[in-house]
């Protein structure tokens, strides 16, 4: 399986007896129906390209009321123009409410060569032009605001040493005080990397001290920061109101690998409990490399319902 940290490498709740569940219930859980748990669609990237339309339609049918969009190999949104692709959104009963970009510029590695005797490699499909901030900070932000999505997300960006974490701090920077110009709210999404050490400091910690929180908020993936060994809760009141939006994932204790969520090891409940405190407003279900990605979004989703009921 590939997460999203693999696929970009070189871009070079509801606790049950919680306090704060009355509150979280009035914002998130109507009594009849869950209402605004979201897709991140690289959840579905094995798939959507072939009927973005069907896979949209399937998503809706689950329960699904939101939509984090990501890259797509048919280029733009899905292959389509922002307004058109929120506007299939809105008509299939939902809302678009962020997209993901790539920090830097993609470099796909070169195949392997086969060993002698070996059959060769399988030729790989033409990658479409890829968009980053560091390069088409404007134009990324123009789009996703002319389509309506509320968030422009950071999905990845280097921070492998300490020169790129400066670099990446500077196109954030950058990026974040463009997308508030633009009234948008400019997030970064995490995976285990930024809370690892390099030279002494944890690149999450350098991004939440440098750049301000009007222009910089996080997008915490609960997967990978747990995977990590992040205090969730803890984090959350170091930075509170700085979360706006989760990655609800979940992940097989063996492997460390994405499962549906409710089937792995994430404990959600005491991270839900503390969501006021983040200040999370979406949550998006994401699986890398779901292997029945409608499946598994519908495993997902009825999971969801019970650990929030």
């Amino acid at each position: 399986m590939q997460n999203r940290r693999d696929f970009l490498k070189n871009t070079g709740a509801l606790a049950l007896g919680g306090l704060m569940l009355p509150n979280l219930a009035d914002a998130f859980i109507d009594p009849k129906k869950v209402k605004n748990f979201g897709v991140q669609l690289f959840t579905t990237m094995s798939v959507i390209d072939k009927d973005v339309e069907g896979t949209l339609k399937q998503i809706a049918g689950i329960g699904y009321k939101e939509i984090e969009s990501a890259f797509s190999m048919k280029g733009g949104f899905y292959g389509m123009k922002p307004k058109e692709f929120a506007k299939l959104v809105s008509d299939l009963g939902m809302s678009w409410q962020a997209h993901h970009v790539s920090g830097a510029p993609f470099n796909r590695p070169a195949p392997r060569p086969a060993a002698d005797g070996a059959a060769p490699a399988p030729t790989r499909p033409a990658m479409p032009p890829m968009k980053n901030l560091l390069n088409n900070t404007q134009e990324i932000v123009d789009e996703v605001a002319e389509g309506g999505a509320k968030y422009l997300v950071c999905a990845s960006i280097p921070v492998n040493k300490m020169e790129e974490i400066k670099l990446s701090l500077e196109i954030l920077q950058k990026a974040g005080e463009a997308a508030k110009k633009a009234g948008l709210t400019f997030v970064f999404h995490n995976h285990t990397a930024e809370f690892e050490t390099i030279e002494g400091q944890r690149p999450f910690d350098m991004m939440a001290s440098q750049i301000s929180p009007d222009l910089l908020k996080f997008e915490l993936d609960l997967a990978w920061a747990t995977k990590a060994g992040v205090n969730i809760p803890e984090l959350f009141q170091k930075h509170p109101g700085r979360f706006p939006l989760f990655h609800v994932k979940d992940l097989n204790k063996e492997t460390q690998k994405p499962v549906e969520v409710g089937t792995g090891y994430i404990d959600f409940k005491p991270i839900f409990a503390a969501a006021k405190t983040a200040g999370v407003k979406h949550f998006f279900v994401e699986q890398d490399g779901a292997p029945s990605p409608v499946d598994n979004l519908t495993t997902s989703f009825n999971n969801l319902k019970k650990i929030v009921a």
